[in-house]
């Protein structure tokens, strides 16, 4: 049986993923257990569980102003610890499975292909970004520009002129080593729709709101790639 370590294996995603069924090997491992910002921890953990692949979930997300607020903190999580990871893979010959953002993008004008070229318009996607950056210079890697949510929607108000590719955290859970032995970058995602219209089929209470553009209105990523391979909807 082939094992995988899951980076983050107390997060919200992670929980997800300890519900599905698998013939692969699922390794949660926590900070304590395998800390991405000292190079030994990772030994330690890479030489006692031997996997054939890492999925990085751990990291610094939410809340986004977080990133604005401690800088230092968002580099050392999201682009350091990647790198350690990085650099540990390429070592003991691991597949990497990089957790990124749709948040690399601009949001200006929608429907990014993973070939468009990336801006990101936050610092947390500036964060996911520099992480990219070390796995894309790895071959055995994938990186996966992800756009989810946990269930139910959280919030009480959605952008009502803001254009997303939400899914929740449970369909993307089920689907997702459909695409472990891929290489290269994929968008991951629902369907290109507002952020309200997602909201509002799961929440008829979901209240209106609008960007004024500091929420770039256009973030929808073309999904053609992974719809090849799958699709959610």
């Amino acid at each position: 049986m082939k094992k995988i370590i899951i980076t983050g294996g107390n997060g919200r995603f992670a929980s997800e993923l300890k519900k599905i069924k698998t013939n692969y090997k699922l390794i949660f491992l926590t900070k304590n257990e395998l800390d991405i910002l000292k190079s030994k921890s990772i030994t330690n953990a890479i030489k006692k569980f031997k996997p054939k692949y890492i999925i990085h979930l751990a990291g610094l997300s939410r809340p986004l102003s977080i990133h604005e607020k401690e800088i230092s903190k968002s580099i050392n999580l999201n682009i350091i610890g990647t790198a350690n990871l990085v650099n540990a893979c390429i070592k003991f010959n691991i597949k990497i499975i990089y957790f990124s953002t749709s948040y690399v993008y601009q949001g200006k004008k929608g429907n990014y292909k993973e070939s468009d070229p990336v801006l990101p318009w936050s610092n947390y996607g500036w964060s996911k970004l520099g992480g990219e950056a070390a796995a894309q210079m790895y071959k055995n890697s994938l990186i996966l520009r992800v756009c989810m949510t946990e269930e139910p929607f959280i919030h009480k108000r959605a952008f009502y002129n803001v254009k997303s590719n939400f899914i929740f955290h449970r369909h993307l859970a089920k689907n997702l080593l459909k695409l472990i032995n891929k290489k290269g970058t994929y968008n991951l995602g629902g369907k290109s729709q507002t952020i309200y219209n997602f909201a509002k089929f799961y929440n008829n209470k979901v209240k209106k709101i609008f960007s004024k553009g500091d929420f770039p209105l256009r973030q929808d990523m073309n999904l053609e790639k992974t719809n090849k391979v799958f699709k959610f909807y």
